[in-house]
C-alpha cells in the first residue's frame, strides 16, 4: 500500500441486512474455554505475509487450537464496499467485506474452526450496537483487526468523537479479559493504543515541525488522537510499519512530545504478543520475521540547537523472534538460541545518508535505522556511527552510541540478531 494513500471517510448505504439475519439465527454458544487473568494481544507491524505460520498460527493456538479456534475478522478500517471501485471482482477487490471474507479464509486455512466477518464498517455502524452482532461477538474465541485507516475503527466502534465503547467493542474487551486472544495488523494494531494514538506523519516533517493533535489532509505532518484507540495496550505508544517506512524519527518524537517513556515501533510481518494483557503478569514475546523497537526515554532530554528541536539520552532497544520484554523491569530477554556476541570484526559502519528511508529517495534502503545500529553493535572499530537525513534544509542526523551495557545476541556468530540498551541522539546536522 501507498505509504501516503489516505481514503476518507464517507457516509454512503451498504446493505447490511441479510448478513444481520444470518447472524441473528446462527449465533452459537461461546467456546467453553478456561478463563485467564487477562488474555493474550498479537499486534502486527502491518504487511501481514498469508504464508506467516507462526503469527497465524499463534492466533489460532491462543484462540482454542486447531479445529476449536471460533475467529471474528473486522476489517471496518477498509473502506465500505461503495467506495471500492472494484468491488465487484473478488481478484481486485478492497473493502471492508472483500477483506473480512480473505481473512475469514486465511484462518480456516490455519486450522480455525470456523471465522467470520463480523459486518461492521463506517457506513453501518449502528451494527456495532446490534444485538445479533453482539451475539456473533460472544461466540468467538479471538479476534482479528485488519488494516486500513485506525480512525475508521474510531467512527464505526468508539462512536466517533464520542470516544465511548459500542456494544460490540464492549463485547469484546470483555471476551479478552476472560482469556480471548485479540489480533490486529497495520491499523488494526495501531487501534489497540492508549492516548496520543499517531494518525499519520513522517520523520523528517516529525523532527523538523513537531507534532500536533488532529488528523491531517498531508500524511507528512505528525498527528495523533490524543483519546487515544480502544487502549488495549498501556506499556507505550505503538508504531506500525516501522522500518519499511523509516518511522523511528516520527516515533521517538511523539513520545517526547507528548511525555510517553517509552514507545514499540513494529516491523512489517512481525508482531509482539502481549501475554495476561492489562494484568500484574503481562509479559511481551516477538514473533516474525523482522523485529520491534523499543525507545526508552527515561532518560531523554531535548534542546534546542540551531534553533531546531533536538533530544539525547534514548536508549534503543531491538528485539527479533523469540526474544521477551518485561515491560515491568525494561528489560531485554534474547530467545533460547541466540548467544551474546563479542564483537570482533574491525570493520567500519556503513555510511548512512538516509537514515529515516525518505519516500523522496528512489536509492533508498529500508530497515536503514536499525541497519546502521546493528553494524554498531557488531563492530570493534567504533563505539559511535552517525546518519543523516536524506532531506536538508534543515538536515538532521542521528547518532548512535555504545553504552557500557549495551549488549547483542547473534545467531550466526558474527552479525547481530538483537541488542539492548544503545543510546542515540537526534539533532540538528553541523553546517
Amino acid at each position: 500500500m501507498n505509504r501516503h494513500l489516505r481514503t476518507r471517510c464517507g457516509r454512503t448505504a451498504l446493505a447490511l441486512a441479510a448478513a444481520l439475519t444470518v447472524l441473528a439465527s446462527t449465533a452459537q454458544t461461546a467456546d467453553a474455554r478456561p478463563a485467564e487473568a487477562g488474555g493474550t494481544l498479537i499486534l502486527v507491524g502491518g504487511g501481514l505475509k498469508d504464508g506467516n505460520s507462526e503469527i497465524y498460527g499463534e492466533i489460532v493456538h491462543k484462540a482454542g487450537g486447531v479445529g476449536k479456534a471460533r475467529i471474528g475478522v473486522l476489517t471496518a478500517a477498509s473502506v465500505p464496499e461503495s467506495q471500492d471501485p472494484d468491488a465487484a471482482d473478488p481478484n481486485a477487490c478492497s473493502n471492508s467485506h472483500c477483506n473480512g471474507l480473505y481473512y475469514a479464509d486465511l484462518f480456516k486455512h490455519y486450522g480455525a474452526a470456523d471465522a467470520q466477518w463480523v459486518p461492521i464498517d463506517i457506513e453501518h455502524v449502528d451494527a456495532a450496537d446490534s444485538d445479533a452482532v453482539v451475539a456473533q461477538v460472544e461466540s468467538m474465541t479471538g479476534f482479528f483487526f485488519g488494516g486500513g485507516d485506525q480512525y475508521r475503527y474510531i467512527t464505526s466502534l468508539l462512536h466517533g468523537d464520542a470516544h465511548t465503547d459500542s456494544e460490540v467493542m464492549a463485547a469484546i474487551r470483555r471476551k479478552l479479559a476472560a482469556g480471548a486472544v485479540v489480533a490486529g495488523s497495520s491499523a488494526g494494531a495501531q487501534i489497540a493504543s492508549g492516548p496520543d494514538m499517531v494518525s499519520g506523519g513522517d520523520s523528517y516533517q516529525a523532527l523538523r515541525d513537531g507534532s500536533a493533535p488532529g488528523y491531517f489532509e498531508d500524511p507528512t505532518r505528525l498527528g495523533y488522537i490524543p483519546q487515544g484507540g480502544f487502549g488495549l495496550f498501556d506499556a507505550g505508544l505503538l508504531d506500525t510499519h516501522t522500518g519499511t517506512y523509516g518511522r523511528e524519527g516520527r516515533a521517538i518524537r511523539l513520545a517526547a512530545d507528548t511525555g510517553h517513556k517509552r514507545v514499540f515501533a513494529l516491523d512489517e510481518n512481525t508482531a509482539i504478543e502481549v501475554e495476561h494483557a492489562g494484568t500484574r503478569d503481562e509479559s511481551l514475546r516477538v514473533l516474525g520475521t523482522h523485529g520491534v523497537s523499543v525507545f526508552d526515554l527515561r532518560s531523554a532530554r531535548t534542546s534546542t540547537v540551531q534553533g531546531r528541536w533536538a533530544i539525547d539520552g534514548v536508549r534503543y532497544s531491538y528485539l527479533t523472534d523469540g526474544d521477551h520484554y518485561d515491560p515491568r523491569t525494561w528489560h531485554v530477554h534474547a530467545a533460547d538460541g541466540k548467544k551474546p556476541l563479542a564483537a570482533s570484526a574491525a570493520t567500519a559502519v556503513p555510511a548512512n545518508h538516509d537514515a529515516f528511508y525518505s519516500v523522496d529517495n528512489p536509492d533508498g534502503v529500508p530497515y536503514s535505522f536499525s541497519g546502521t545500529a546493528r553494524a554498531l553493535t557488531a563492530t570493534t572499530a567504533q563505539r559511535t556511527a552517525t546518519a543523516g537525513t536524506f532531506e536538508t534544509g534543515p538536515a538532521f542526523e542521528v547518532l548512535f552510541r555504545k553504552r557500557g551495557d549495551t549488549r547483542a545476541w547473534t545467531t550466526d556468530g558474527t552479525t547481530t540478531a538483537t541488542f539492548a540498551d544503545l543510546e542515540i541522539g537526534v539533532r540538528p546536522a553541523a553546517g
